[in-house]
């Protein structure tokens, strides 16, 4: 008997000296990713700082101005993406979610994104090259990733799957790419880097793209979203979230803050639907 209990305990060490961590199932993790509507472009107001503790975010860059670190998991409170970028899908998705699951369930996101930024920056084989030719104003806030935001992404979901475990990816990008036919591709080939890069099944991650400011808005960029409509040819695990009366700033090109509340409950709603399907199956 003692030599079987013996033998279970090494067994039990050699799969923690493996793994290094026990994942907890019910830590339900999210990564977002894109330019500057991802990135939070409206000032969040007294409402939107009052937060859930079951919402985390994984900061992915050092915010002494908030006392937060890099690679640290805190209540969800905006700013969600850098140390002073706005609000974003990502919050009101998060909060979302926490309504509308079970009280054992958390949400956590992890946010790296770029204002302006083409999709070639998260491709990680060409963003070398992508990087030379952007404008210098972008470079100080690719320099806060290291510069490299797809592998910074990366680094910071590794870090999460050791306390959770990774349900989705939002996207919202397109702009800079606008009436490019080859997006969808681009974005695959990202996609698809992710899920090998973190060991994830297509089949079990769901891609999220959220459109453009839509036309009935005077969306600037409004073209763009026939094209991000045909995405889930591309990845039959992508779902586009509608920007339809979702209303925007003046510059037509970012959304205002009730504008990202509605978009991020959106992602939501879709993931929910998403979650209670593979639950049904």
């Amino acid at each position: 008997m003692a030599k079987r209990i013996r033998i279970l305990s090494v067994a039990v060490i050699m799969l923690f000296s493996i793994t290094g961590y026990a994942q907890d199932k019910n830590f339900h993790i999210y990564l977002c990713f894109g330019q500057s509507n991802m990135e939070g472009n409206a000032r969040f107001e007294p409402q939107d700082t009052i937060v859930n503790s079951r919402f985390k975010v994984m900061e992915a860059v050092d915010c002494p101005n908030l006392g937060r670190a890099k690679g640290q998991w805190y209540t969800a409170v905006p700013p969600l993406c850098r140390c002073r970028t706005g609000l974003t899908p990502a919050d009101y998705f998060g909060r979302t979610l926490v309504d509308s699951l079970p009280e054992k369930i958390k949400i956590g996101v992890i946010n790296v994104s770029i204002g302006g930024c083409k999709i070639e920056l998260f491709d990680k084989a060409n963003y070398q090259s992508y990087i030379a030719t952007a404008p210098s104003w972008m470079q100080g806030m690719i320099k806060e990733y290291d510069g490299n935001p797809y592998q910074r992404l990366v680094d910071m979901a590794r870090l999460a799957q050791k306390s959770g475990v990774i349900k989705g990816i939002l996207l919202h990008q397109g702009e800079s790419n606008t009436n490019d036919s080859t997006w969808p591709s681009k974005v695959n080939i990202v996609y698809t880097n992710l899920l090998k890069d973190l060991n994830l099944k297509a089949k079990e991650v769901p891609l999220l793209a959220g459109e453009t400011v839509n036309a009935d808005q005077g969306g600037v960029c409004a073209s763009m979203n026939a094209i991000i409509a045909t995405l889930p040819n591309t990845i039959p695990n992508a779902h586009v979230i509608s920007s339809s009366g979702v209303p925007d700033a003046r510059d037509n090109l970012h959304f205002n803050a009730e504008g990202y509340r509605m978009l991020g409950k959106r992602y939501a709603e879709k993931m929910l639907e998403l979650l209670n399907k593979k639950k049904k199956s």
